[in-house]
C-alpha cells in the first residue's frame, strides 16, 4: 500500500464523511458556546501550526532513522529528509480531528455557564505538573538510553505548545471535557488502528531500538500510539480554547493587557 494510497482510503474518505454528515445534519440544534462561524479558519490556523512546528521535528525523526519510509510505497519527492506525504499527512490529519472536533462540539450540551474568569491556581498547577513531565521526558531524550529517543522527544516538542494552552485555559478545558476527552479518543484511536495496516503493508517503519519495545498487538509501538493522542489532543486543545467563546474574551482581555504594558513602557 502506498503512502497516498493510505491517505486517500483512511483520512481523506474519512474527511469526506465527517463533511457530508456535518452538511445533512447542519439544522440540528447547536450548542451556543462556540463560534462556528470560526471553524474554518480554526483549521486553517491549525494545519498552518502544524506544517511549522512539526516539520523541523519530524525531518529530525527521519534523519536520525526513528521513523523510515518504503522507496517503492512513496512519489520519491522529499522536502529536507521528508516525503512529501508526510507533509500532507500533516494537513489532512489536522483537518479530520477539526472536523471531528466540530462534529461533537455542535451538540455538546452543558447547562451551566462556562468559567469566564481565569481559575489562576488550576491553570498553574496544570502547568506546573505538565512541566514537570517536560523535564522528566527531556532527560529521557538528551541522557536517557536509546530506546527513549521516539517517546522523549514526542513529549519535549509537544508539551511546550499544551503547557501554554494549560496556563491559559486549563480552567476552561476541564469544563468541556467531554468535548476534550472524546474529541481526542476518537480520531486517537482510529489513526492509531489504521497505523497498524499501514506498519503491516511496509508503507513506514520504527525503528525497534529507538521505541520502548512496548508493541501493542504486537506490532504498534506505544509510541505511535501517543503521537497521534498527543497531535489530536493540541488540535483540540486549540480548537476548543480558540472557539469558545470564553476564550475568545479571555484573548482579547490578555491582548488589551499586553497592549496596555507597551503603551505605559512607551510613555516612560
Amino acid at each position: 500500500m502506498t503512502y497516498f494510497t493510505f491517505l486517500l482510503i483512511f483520512v481523506i474518505v474519512p474527511i469526506v464523511a465527517v463533511s457530508l454528515v456535518l452538511w445533512f445534519t447542519r439544522k440540528t440544534p447547536v450548542s451556543d458556546h462556540f463560534e462556528f462561524r470560526l471553524v474554518f479558519i480554526g483549521i486553517a490556523v491549525h494545519v498552518f501550526l502544524a506544517l511549522t512546528y512539526t516539520t523541523p521535528w519530524d525531518n529530525y525523526l527521519v534523519a536520525t532513522g526513528v521513523w523510515s519510509y518504503n522507496p517503492r510505497l512513496v512519489t520519491g519527492i522529499v522536502i529536507g529528509y521528508v516525503p512529501i506525504e508526510e507533509y500532507t499527512f500533516f494537513i489532512v490529519e489536522t483537518i479530520l480531528s477539526g472536523l471531528v472536533w466540530w462534529l461533537i462540539a455542535r451538540d455538546l450540551r452543558v447547562k451551566q455557564v462556562a468559567p469566564s474568569v481565569y481559575n489562576k491556581r488550576i491553570n498553574i498547577f496544570s502547568a506546573l505538573v505538565l512541566a514537570l513531565f517536560w523535564v522528566f521526558f527531556t532527560y529521557q531524550f538528551f541522557f536517557g538510553s536509546e530506546q527513549w529517543n521516539y517517546m522523549g522527544i514526542i513529549f519535549f516538542w509537544a508539551l511546550p505548545p499544551i503547557i501554554t494552552q494549560a496556563l491559559f485555559g486549563a480552567d476552561l478545558l476541564w469544563y468541556y471535557r467531554k468535548l476534550v476527552f472524546w474529541a481526542i479518543v476518537i480520531p486517537g484511536t482510529y489513526l492509531s488502528l489504521t497505523d497498524i495496516i499501514a506498519l503491516r503493508a511496509t508503507t513506514w517503519q520504527i525503528s525497534p531500538t529507538q521505541t520502548l519495545s512496548l508493541n501493542i498487538f504486537g506490532i504498534l509501538p506505544l509510541e505511535e500510539v501517543s503521537f497521534f493522542f498527543v497531535t489530536n489532543g493540541l488540535i483540540t486543545l486549540g480548537m476548543t480554547l480558540m472557539l469558545s467563546k470564553e476564550g475568545q474574551q479571555r484573548l482579547k482581555g490578555v491582548l488589551g493587557l499586553v497592549a496596555k504594558v507597551r503603551r505605559e513602557k512607551i510613555e516612560n
